[in-house]
């Protein structure tokens, strides 16, 4: 198809932070302009609407739960300035977990009509490239579609990377795709890895009351500065949070009684140690590409990439 016949100007693939904010630009500054969005669901079955990372597993609902957290604090603080609270004050995860989650929603409906007010088109399909300006999708109904621009951005993002190594990991496991849809209290949990991910969650989990570890296998905040990173590490640990240094874990199982068995091993010793849990959020770096190519072809123009 030539260009001037086909269906758009630009045709952005995720409607992320940064799809969004370049389809918005581009159809303010008069071009035809769709996206296309699709949010493969995370293996616990996870699966959220338009916004990308940011808004549905990310930043807005990490510092609404951080808020829920220091409310917690200043409920402890309170008796000291006065305030007749009786202690301790119970969370409820249920109760915070659906107010977050009714937030987020209204956030994906929010870009659903800024999107409409700009006449940009919106697409709920898993897009694959037909050649350089042509993409097929399926919507619900099972209908292929085809769309065609003259030209194409991918701003598909990342996702949470699974130890596929370690036995049981994506069987018990979740991650920060999961951890903020919960519908139900994460009980005694064991983050593993010491990105600022896994650093951020321990600390709102620690904050609302659940027992939280942190499982280490070298350095934490690796790329950041390590005295600034040693302070973030002394201080989630006076308020609470556990750590395993030096630890690296082989296996996760399900015992009998539902818990999880976490088996590591001290990468200095040698020696094995076990330990229960009620979940297991793997939070190690980095991040795999949410654009991953699917068959590669050989003939001219059907190059096909997910």
């Amino acid at each position: 198809m030539e260009a001037g016949q086909r269906d758009y100007d630009l045709l952005v693939i995720g409607g992320g932070s940064g799809g969004l904010a370049c389809a918005k630009e581009a159809a303010q500054l008069g071009r035809k302009v769709a996206v296309v969005d699709y949010v493969e669901p995370s293996p616990q079955g996870t699966r959220w609407g338009l916004g990308g990372t940011c808004v549905n597993v990310g930043c807005i609902p990490k510092k609404l739960m951080h808020q829920a957290a220091l409310l917690g604090g200043l409920i402890q603080d309170a008796p000291h300035y006065g305030w007749e609270v009786a202690q301790p004050v119970p969370h409820d995860w249920r109760k915070m977990a659906e107010a977050v989650q009714n937030h987020v929603k209204s956030l994906n409906w929010g870009h659903r009509v800024q999107l409409q007010d700009r006449k940009v088109k919106y697409f709920n399909i898993k897009a694959s490239f037909v050649d350089e300006h042509t993409v097929c999708g399926v919507a619900k109904g099972g209908k292929e579609i085809l769309l065609s621009a003259d030209h194409i951005i991918i701003a598909t993002g990342g996702r949470p990377r699974y130890p596929m190594h370690i036995e049981g990991a994506l069987e018990y496991g979740i991650t920060s795709d999961d951890i903020f849809w919960l519908k139900e209290s994460p009980g005694k949990t064991l983050v593993v890895g010491a990105s600022y991910v896994a650093l951020e969650c321990a600390g709102f989990l620690t904050g609302i009351g659940l027992d939280t570890t942190v499982m280490i296998r070298s350095i934490p905040l690796r790329g950041f500065d390590q005295q600034m990173s040693s302070m973030v590490i002394e201080h989630m640990a006076s308020h609470g949070t556990r750590f395993l240094r030096g630890c690296a874990p082989s296996r996760v199982r399900r015992l009998p009684d539902g818990h999880l068995q976490v088996t590591w091993e001290d990468c200095t010793t040698g020696k094995e140690d076990t330990g229960t849990f009620d979940t297991v959020l793997w939070a190690i770096a980095p991040r795999i590409s949410a654009c991953l190519p699917t068959t590669v072809g050989h003939a001219k123009n059907q190059r096909r990439y997910q």
